[in-house]
């Protein structure tokens, strides 16, 4: 399969690479490819997590997907508070089953005298036939999860955010890590060359910045002319928020559920070299982000690159699904042409110049696999992190290939799901509120 995977894979290239098309011609851009199939959103919690899109720049194709597992119907600090609906199976406290049979959203549909009913009622729930619509921010009535930017992969050129293997990836490392996953659709090339990729993900930082503070403007606004608790009437919820750039609506989800203080980066293949980009003008922008803080950084089997090349780049230059001639085409598709070179800041993140000092850099596990030709340069940029005194461990996976745990075909294969857990162990020890009492 691996032969037919880069055959077919090497087609589309050369296809991109003769039908590239301007980029001032397309400054609109795209998030997927016609020939990639999709996965719809779905507000109902199915499988324990519903989801929804928005487009967030009205100029270019920018958009999100957002995860949110049934987890955050439990109230704050409250895990047993109904025990009688604890399933009969699960005692554990912890487990993701005891979590929904406790607070399901499969609860909202019960009469108006259940019990169950008013107690979900309690959390300002708006939903209908299990379709979660959100509610209007209550501090003491929602539970706040940690958010995860995910930045998919696929070369630059293709994969999307709302790619069937991409939404399955998110749900599981949204139920896993118990966080709210925002996974960014952003512009692909060559209709969008270099940096558009990169400004995608630091727009959805300051995005979710922005979010953040809106949604504390509407909650003083609530309290001030309710009382803090008090529920919005349908006039007070559709109300926008004029902000400098115009009217903006809060986003109920985010508003109701999210801890942006707690906000963590993951990216696949080049979404990692994204998420390393955002990381690093985060550190920069430091105070200017507030709430927004990154606490960690996921790099999956970044899409690293150099000049020099590595023993695994020499090795390894034809490993299964992904090998070196395809990923230098894929370069050359991403990067301006008067800008190409397997040592833009882009590509290699151990050159001199690029800013800011790794020791300032976030917490960063990197995951590599063994039979991948770019992990070398990964292991050397995590070992860099170390020298600096960043905590940056390599989770490193025998008999793996480039995208083990989030190719569509390798998706259930036992090393996907146990990168997945060791990636949520290791997320959890900066994600808790209760110390670090995880380890890895």
């Amino acid at each position: 399969y691996s032969v037919f995977f880069k055959f077919l894979l090497k087609h589309r290239l050369q296809n991109l690479i003769q039908n590239a098309i301007d980029e001032s011609s397309n400054t609109y851009g795209v998030t997927t490819r016609p020939e990639e199939s999709v996965s719809a959103s779905n507000p109902s919690f199915t499988d324990g997590v519903a989801t929804k899109d928005i487009h967030i720049d009205p100029f270019t194709a920018l958009s999100i997907r957002i995860f949110l597992p049934d987890s955050s119907l439990s109230p704050p600090e409250q895990p047993d508070l109904k025990p009688n609906l604890r399933s009969s199976g699960n005692d554990d406290p912890n487990s993701h089953n005891h979590r929904r049979s406790s607070y399901a959203p499969s609860n909202v549909g019960a009469p108006r005298n259940d019990p169950r009913r008013s107690s979900l009622e309690g959390l300002n729930l708006r939903s209908d036939n299990n379709v979660y619509r959100g509610y209007s921010p209550s501090p003491q009535n929602c539970r706040k999860l940690p958010i995860m930017l995910q930045f998919h992969g696929g070369g630059w050129v293709s994969g999307s955010n709302e790619s069937v293997a991409n939404d399955y990836f998110c749900r599981r490392i949204a139920k896993l890590c118990d966080v709210i996953v925002i996974a960014v659709g952003y512009r692909l090339a060559p209709e969008n060359k270099y940096p558009a990729a990169f400004e995608d993900g630091l727009k959805v930082l300051n995005w979710l910045a922005k979010q953040a503070n809106l949604s504390e403007c509407s909650k003083s606004m609530g309290s001030g002319a309710r009382g803090v608790g008090s529920e919005f009437t349908k006039a007070e919820v559709q109300r926008h928020i004029v902000d400098t750039f115009g009217a903006s609506v809060v986003e109920p989800w985010l508003a109701a559920h999210g801890d942006p203080s707690r906000c963590v980066l993951l990216g696949v293949s080049c979404g990692a070299n994204i998420v390393d980009y955002v990381a690093r003008k985060a550190v920069q922008a430091g105070k200017r982000l507030d709430p927004v803080k990154v606490v960690a950084q996921v790099l999956m089997y970044p899409f690293f690159i150099g000049n020099v090349p590595t023993q695994s780049e020499i090795k390894l230059a034809n490993s299964y699904f992904y090998d070196k001639a395809m990923c230098l085409l894929a370069w050359k598709l991403f990067l301006p042409k008067e800008e190409f070179s397997l040592d833009h800041p882009a590509a290699n993140p151990l050159i001199s110049d690029r800013g800011p000092p790794l020791k300032f850099m976030p917490p960063t596990l990197t995951v590599v696999a063994e039979h991948d030709w770019m992990r070398d340069r990964a292991i050397a940029y995590s070992e860099t992190l170390r020298k600096v005194n960043v905590d940056a461990p390599v989770l490193e996976y025998k008999d793996a290939v480039h995208e083990f745990a989030t190719l569509d075909m390798l998706l259930k294969t036992p090393q996907a799901q146990a990168c997945a857990e060791d990636i949520a162990i290791w997320v959890k020890k900066y994600i808790s509120t209760r110390g670090h009492e995880f380890s890895y």
